[in-house]
Formats: C-alpha cells, structure tokens, sequence
C-alpha cells in the first residue's frame, strides 16, 4: 500500500523527535558555553579567526567536511553505501559543498537585512526568514531534488519520473517537516552567535544530524 502525504508527515515528524532533542541540547551547550564558559573563550575565538581569515572558503570546505565527507565514511563503514561508491563520494562532497557556500551567502545576507545584534527580535526574524522562506522555497526542494537523484541511481530519466507533483510534494512536505524538527531550534541558538561562529556550530549540529538520520537508517 501506498504511503500518503499525511502519513509520511508524520511518520517524518515522529522519527525527528528524539534527534532533534538531541541537535538542540548540544546546540545549546554550546551557545551556553559560549557566553558563560571563561575556559571555552580561547577556542571559540580561534575558530572565529580561522572563519574570518578564510571567509567563504572556510565554509565551504568545512561543510564539505562534515556534511559529506564524515557522513560518507560512516554509511561507508556501516555498509550502506553498497553500489557506485565513487560517485555517492562524489555527490556528498560537491552538494555540501555548494551548501557551505549558498547557507554562507545567506547568513551574510540576513546580516545586511537585520544586522549582527543577537536580540530577540533580529533572532527571531532571522529565523523566521530562514526556516520559512529560505528553507521552505530553496533548500528543501534543491536538496529532495537532489536525493532523489541520488536515489535514482544517479539516472536522470528515473528521476524525471520520481519528480512527479504528487510524489515531490509529499516527499517535499516530509523534507520540510523533519527541516523544522530539527533546525527551527537550532538555527534560533545558531542566530545568537557572532557572525564568524554560525557557520561552525551550523557545521557541528548538520555533522550529528545527518550521522543520526543515518544511523535510524533501516539497513
């Protein structure tokens, strides 16, 4: 029997649960320790130099890094990655990639919007740009895209047909619900930081996350 679109909100919404509270908890141990930890000072402020020397690159590669690379070696490890190494390999290191540097440009962006305090107010309003705009119309839909490719075989005609309406939007809407699980807390805790450190704790919690997601993996 076919999964429907509710269905598959759900059973998304249900399987993010404990992930997500974990991403959040150690999102939040760090944002604390960060305004609250003397002894954490000297490591965060040399993250933030290495981040401000290298710009963009840094995001880059440091995404590349820990959305692709470790995620990559794990499902290698645990044998879930079975066919097309090289190219999966590939794929995870060029599509996270792109990913430091487009979630790079838009923090930059947000804070030409809304400016580099860390108040309530600029917090909030980054965040709801960036999980109901950003997320919802240019990362969910280029990123569910994307794995169905991947999915796909790497075949674009398969894909072609797995990009049907129905089909998209109910893998879209799951996308977009286990988006909000896990990041809407954490991108708020991410916004509280100084420009030179969002991109680090950005890298931190997408590393757990995407080894969590993994490892709930059905084998």
């Amino acid at each position: 029997m076919a999964i429907t679109p509710s269905q598959r909100l759900i059973a998304a919404a249900r399987e993010n649960i404990a992930p997500a509270l974990i991403l959040q908890s150690f999102a939040l141990v760090v944002v604390l320790s960060f305004f609250y930890l003397e002894q954490a000072k000297s490591s965060f402020e040399y993250v933030a130099q290495i981040k401000t020397q290298f710009g963009i690159l840094y995001a880059i590669v440091s995404t590349a890094l820990f959305g692709g690379f470790l995620p990559f070696v794990f499902l290698y490890f645990k044998q879930k990655i079975k066919t097309q190494k090289f190219q999966h390999f590939i794929f995870y290191i060029l599509v996270w990639a792109f990913m430091g540097w487009l979630i790079d440009s838009f923090y930059q962006l947000q804070a030409g919007w809304f400016g580099d305090q860390a108040d309530a107010i600029t917090v909030i309003k980054k965040t709801a740009v960036d999980q109901f705009v950003f997320s919802v119309f240019i990362t969910s839909p280029l990123l569910t895209a994307l794995y169905i490719w991947k999915e796909s075989g790497f075949r674009w005609a398969v894909t072609r047909q797995s990009l049907s309406r129905r089909f998209f939007y109910s893998r879209l809407s799951a996308t977009i619900i286990s988006t909000w699980c896990i990041w809407l807390p954490a991108v708020s805790l991410i916004y509280m930081m100084p420009s030179s450190l969002q991109i680090p704790l950005f890298n931190c919690v997408l590393c757990f996350f995407v080894l969590i997601i993994s490892a709930l993996d059905r084998d």
